[in-house]
C-alpha cells in the first residue's frame, strides 16, 4: 500500500494534517462515488475546465471589436469626435438607418434654430441635449419649469408671434431645466406642454389659456432674451427666469397714448402721399385717423368687442374724405380714405397666419385668418356705412381715380420710411430697432417702385419680391442680434399693404357695381397673400443659405414639416 493512503475504518475520527483537530465521520450520505475518502490527495485539476466549442475562435485568431451597447432614449449619448477631432455637442455624427441627418446642436446658432431642429422630429427620435448638472439642484421641479415655460409662451402668443417659434420657446426652456421628453402644443388660444419622464411613468401636462392680446414688441423682444439667457446659460436658476419675467410683464409701454394717436395720424397721412395726396391730403388723412383711433379708444374702454373698436376706428376717415368731397374741395377724397384704411389693416395677424399655414400649423392659421375676415369685415362695415350716405347725398367719389397713378419717387420713398416709422411706434418697439425697420421699409419700396413702375412687373410679383427681402433682411438682424424678427419685419411692410386696392373694392360695393368691386377686393387680397408668403420665403431662405452668427461650420439641417403626403 502507498505511504500516501492510510486506511480509516468508517466511524473513527482522525486528526487534521493542518490544524490537529479531530474530524468528525461523515454519513453515508455525504459519500460520493466520485469523491476520494478522506485522507486521500485530490487528484491534479485538468488543465482546462471549459470544454472547447466548435464556435470558438481557435489560438492566433482575432476576434471582432465588440459592437457598441444599444443606446437609450433616456439617457444622453457620450461625446463623439468628428473626422476634424471636433466634437459634436453629445449626438452621433453618422446618420440613423431610419433617415435623420446628423444634428449640431451647437450653441453658437440661435435658440430658434436649434429647438426647431428638434421640434420637426418625433418625440421617440428626439435626441436630448448634453447639458451641465446644476449644483444648487437635485433635480427638475417639473410643475414650475412647465409653469414657467407656459407664462413665457403666453407673451410669445399674445405679441403676434407663430406658433413655430413659440413652441421653439417652449421646447428650448423645457429643455435647458432638464425636461428632455416634453411634447409643447400650441393652438391660437391654448396653450399645452406634457412631459413624460419614462415609458412606465404617467405624464405630467399643464396647459393655459391666452385671454388677452396686445401689441408690444418691447415686450416681446424681452421675452426672447430671456429665452435665450434660459437656453445658453447652464447656471441660469428658475428663481432668476421669474424674476425676470415678474420684470418684464411690470415694465410699461415705451410711447405714451397721445404718441400713439400721433402716430397713427402720420400713418395715415404718409399711407395718403404714397398713393398720390398732396400736403393738404395729408393732414386731412391724419385727422381723420386720429379721430377714428380716439374713437376705437373710446369704445375700447366700454368694453365693447374688437369687431366694433375697427368699426368705429373705420368710420372717421372716410367720412372725412365724403366730407371733402362734397365741400368740392378739390382734394383727392379717395387718398384720404385709402390713408386711414392703411392705419386699420391687420398686417401683422395676416403674416403670422399665413406664416402659421405655410409651417404646418393649420388649425391656428385657420383661426388668425379667420380673425383677421372678422376685423376687415369690420373695417368694410364702418366704411361702407359711411360712403353709402355719402352716395345718397351726391358725393363727388369717383372710382376712376384708381386708374391715375402719380410716380414721385422721392416723394414717395420718404413717405415709406415715414410709413414704416409710424408704424414701429404703434407696435411698441424698442427704440433701437426703428432705425432698421424704417429703412427696411423704404427699401421695400424702391424694389416695389423699381419693379412696378419701371420694369412693368405686375403689382401681385412685384410685391411679392419686396416683401420677401423684408423677410430677409428681417431674418439677418434678429439671427445677428439674437432678436425676434417680427420688429423689424412688420412696421417696414406697412407699405405695401392693399389700402387704394381694398377702398376702390369697397367704393364700387357702396355704388353697386359688383363687376368693378369684386376684382378690385381679389386684387387686396391676393396683395396681402403675396406680403404673408414673401415675408416667410425670405425668412425660410435666410435659415437655409444663410452662416449662423459664430458658428464654425455650416447651418444644422432642418427637417420640414410634413404632415402629409398628398392623401
Amino acid at each position: 500500500m502507498s505511504p500516501d493512503r492510510q486506511y480509516v475504518p468508517r466511524g473513527v475520527s482522525t486528526p487534521d494534517a493542518d490544524t490537529g483537530e479531530n474530524l468528525k465521520p461523515q454519513s453515508d450520505e455525504a459519500h460520493s462515488a466520485f469523491t476520494p475518502p478522506l485522507g486521500v490527495p485530490l487528484p491534479p485539476p485538468p488543465e482546462d475546465e471549459h470544454p472547447t466549442s466548435e464556435f470558438a475562435v481557435p489560438e492566433g485568431l482575432t476576434s471582432e471589436a465588440p459592437s457598441e451597447p444599444e443606446g437609450s432614449a433616456f439617457v444622453p449619448p457620450a461625446r463623439v469626435k468628428t473626422q476634424n477631432n471636433q466634437t459634436t455637442g453629445g449626438f452621433p455624427v453618422i446618420t440613423p438607418p431610419n433617415g435623420i441627418p446628423a444634428l449640431r446642436l451647437t450653441k453658437d446658432a440661435p435658440w430658434q434654430d436649434r429647438m426647431r431642429t428638434m421640434l420637426r422630429m418625433p418625440i421617440s427620435e428626439r435626441p436630448a441635449p448634453e447639458r451641465v448638472e446644476r449644483q444648487d439642484e437635485t433635480g427638475p421641479a417639473v410643475p414650475r419649469v412647465l409653469d414657467l415655460t407656459l407664462r413665457i409662451a403666453e407673451l410669445l402668443l399674445a405679441g403676434g408671434e407663430g406658433a413655430e417659434d413659440v413652441e421653439a420657446a417652449m421646447l428650448g426652456v423645457a429643455h435647458a431645466y432638464g425636461l428632455d421628453r416634453c411634447e409643447p402644443t400650441v393652438t391660437f388660444t391654448l396653450l399645452s406642454v406634457s412631459y413624460q419622464p419614462s415609458l412606465v411613468d404617467d405624464p405630467v401636462t399643464a396647459s393655459r389659456t391666452v385671454r388677452r392680446r396686445g401689441t408690444d414688441y418691447t415686450r416681446l423682444s424681452a421675452v426672447f432674451r430671456l429665452v435665450d439667457d434660459i437656453t445658453s446659460q447652464d447656471d441660469f436658476t428658475l428663481e432668476e427666469a421669474y424674476r425676470r419675467l415678474a420684470e418684464i410683464r411690470r415694465n410699461r409701454h415705451p410711447y405714451p397714448g397721445w404718441a400713439l394717436t400721433v402716430a397713427g395720424g402720420g400713418l395715415a397721412g404718409a399711407a395718403s402721399m404714397l398713393v398720390g395726396g398732396d400736403w393738404p391730403v395729408f393732414f386731412a388723412a391724419a385727422i381723420g385717423a386720429m379721430l377714428g383711433d380716439r374713437l376705437a379708444w373710446l369704445a375700447s374702454g366700454r368694453g365693447l368687442p374688437e369687431f366694433y373698436q375697427f368699426v368705429a376706428a373705420a368710420m372717421p376717415p372716410a367720412a372725412m374724405g365724403v366730407a371733402l368731397s362734397l365741400a368740392n374741395s378739390g382734394l383727392q377724397a379717395s387718398a384720404v380714405i385709402t390713408g386711414g384704411l392703411f392705419a386699420l389693416i391687420p398686417g401683422r395677424a395676416l403674416v403670422a397666419g399665413v406664416q402659421d399655414g405655410l409651417t404646418g400649423y393649420y388649425i391656428t392659421a385657420a383661426a388668425r385668418l379667420l380673425e383677421v375676415g372678422y376685423l376687415i369685415v369690420g373695417i368694410v362695415c364702418g366704411v361702407l356705412t359711411v360712403l353709402y350716405g355719402g352716395v345718397q347725398l351726391d358725393a363727388k367719389l369717383n372710382p376712376e381715380a384708381a386708374l391715375r397713378h402719380v410716380e414721385r419717387p422721392v416723394i414717395q420713398i420718404l413717405a415709406a420710411m415715414l410709413l414704416a416709422l409710424t408704424f414701429c411706434i404703434l407696435l411698441q418697439q424698442e427704440r433701437h430697432t426703428v432705425l432698421f425697420a424704417t429703412l427696411n421699409g423704404g427699401v421695400a419700396w424702391v424694389v416695389y417702385g423699381a419693379l412696378a413702375d419701371t420694369a412693368r412687373v405686375p403689382p401681385v410679383a412685384a410685391t411679392t419680391v419686396a416683401a420677401g427681402l423684408v423677410g430677409l433682411f428681417g431674418q439677418l438682424l434678429s439671427r445677428y442680434r439674437y432678436a425676434s424678427a417680427l420688429p423689424y419685419v412688420t412696421a417696414a411692410i406697412g407699405p405695401l399693404l392693399p389700402g387704394s386696392a381694398t377702398y376702390f373694392g369697397l367704393l364700387a360695393l357702396a355704388q353697386g357695381n359688383l363687376d368693378r368691386g369684386i376684382p378690385h377686393l381679389t386684387q387686396a387680397a391676393a396683395l396681402a397673400l403675396a406680403i404673408a408668403i414673401g415675408v416667410n420665403l425670405g425668412g425660410e431662405a435666410a435659415r437655409l443659405f444663410l452662416k449662423s452668427p459664430g458658428a464654425p461650420s455650416a447651418p444644422s439641417d432642418r427637417r420640414a414639416a410634413k404632415r402629409t403626403r398628398g392623401f
